[in-house]
């Protein structure tokens, strides 16, 4: 497969839901070939919203089998899920060490669930470095639930958190002072916590243990992570860990769209980089941990775009899809840079009218639609001390959730 309308066939494919052809796709983007890698992008517009859960713990903590207990949950809750299962490499062949052939054998007649093993081939921090591109090609075939599962190598297992819309650190009774190593690790960036085989003695104190670490380091504002109790071999309480997980991905999302940071309902939106390939620029990000969550062409402003989230705001990333474009002309006379500063306000359109009538120069002539909807007017440097001003607001509906 070479040609662009291979990449094409095989995108239609997957999205029409052939499992012989996200297997074969996961295989290329896994590979690390040129063919994955335009594959991995041909996806991303596809790629939807659908949600990661990341689940990890130190070596027997039982994830696989609290895994397993997952994607059937999901699946009696009609979700279609795929599996991102990370195992230690063979030192011989450099594949997995684990396949997917002994994982969930009581879900491998079900379409609607799809598992893939990868090596970690040296990868730190408990992934393996295609996961993230993997990812996108499930979530492209149609798979509303992504579960990733990491090897299982200690405190620095933190890169899931990065990766994932919810991160989960699944904890064993017997674990003696390991919560307390965990601690300055991947402990910090857990969103929930298990006890997993809480029948055993010593469940009680492990959630102790959580509980008075949260005591110590929690700030009144932050939400804390809850801790669930689960029995994986059995199933038991992997109804209320799914619930604590939909929590917090209901919250999280709510958040990204609705966080307000200052007075007045103003605060910084996104900083806008012009970039000559957006495929090129990602690279440093991703090596940072953010991954785009949003990726989008705007025929009528000639530009590709893509979102990496930081915190509380935005990096956009602008690509050219024309020499003879406003993003196209600047890279032509400016070179790659800082493009626009975006802030966001309650009410657009009265902002427009607002500073209109104050004489502030503005270099748009109405407020208009963007990517991902939203609608925006630019003000000029010359009346902010140099910098082009985006004034973004919500697309229109989206208060009420109509544009959902």
């Amino acid at each position: 497969m070479s040609e662009s309308g291979d990449i094409e066939e095989m995108v239609e494919r997957l999205r029409a839901g052939e499992v012989r052809a996200l297997a074969r796709a996961v295989s290329l983007v896994e590979d690390g070939s040129l063919v994955g890698m335009e594959l991995v992008k041909a996806c991303r517009q596809y790629a939807g919203d659908a949600l990661r859960i990341g689940v990890t713990g130190p070596p027997g903590a039982g994830k696989s089998t609290l895994v397993d207990q997952m994607a059937k949950w999901l699946r009696q809750e009609g979700q279609t899920v795929g599996v991102v299962a990370v195992d230690p490499s063979s030192p011989y062949t450099g594949g997995a060490l684990l396949g997917d052939r002994i994982r969930m054998q009581d879900l491998s007649g079900d379409a609607g669930v799809y598992v893939r093993s990868m090596a970690s081939r040296g990868a730190k921090g408990g992934l393996a470095a295609a996961v993230e591109d993997v990812c996108v090609v499930m979530a492209a075939a149609g798979r509303q639930v992504i579960l990733i599962e990491t090897m299982g190598v200690g405190q620095d297992e933190v890169e899931v958190a990065g990766l994932a819309d919810v991160t989960v650190l699944v904890l064993v009774p017997g674990m003696g002072d390991e919560v307390q190593s965990l601690k300055a690790g991947v402990m910090e960036v857990a969103d929930v916590f298990v006890v997993n085989k809480s029948d055993r003695e010593g469940a009680e104190r492990v959630e102790a243990e959580i509980l008075a670490m949260q005591g110590l380091a929690a700030d009144e504002k932050e939400r804390v992570a809850p801790v669930v109790r689960t029995v994986a071999t059995s199933g038991a309480g992997v109804s209320e860990l799914m619930a604590a997980v939909r929590g917090c991905a209901a919250e999280r999302r709510g958040r990204k769209r609705w966080r307000k940071t200052s007075v007045d309902g103003l605060r910084l939106d996104h900083l806008g980089v012009a970039v000559r390939n957006i495929d090129a620029a990602r690279s440093f990000y991703e090596a940072l941990g953010i991954r785009v969550d949003h990726e989008e062409t705007v025929e009528h402003e000639k530009v590709r775009t893509a979102m990496l989230p930081v915190g509380e705001s935005r990096i956009e990333l602008l690509e050219a899809t024309e020499e003879d474009s406003v993003i196209g002309r600047f890279l032509a006379k400016r070179g790659e840079g800082l493009h626009h500063v975006a802030i966001r306000v309650d009410g657009v359109d009265a902002m427009f009218e607002r500073l209109r009538s104050q004489g502030v120069r503005l270099a748009s002539d109405e407020v208009r639609a963007g990517a991902g909807g939203h609608r925006y007017f630019f003000v000029h440097p010359s009346s902010t001390g140099g910098v082009l001003v985006e004034i973004v607001g919500d697309a229109a509906g989206w208060a009420t959730g109509e544009g959902e």
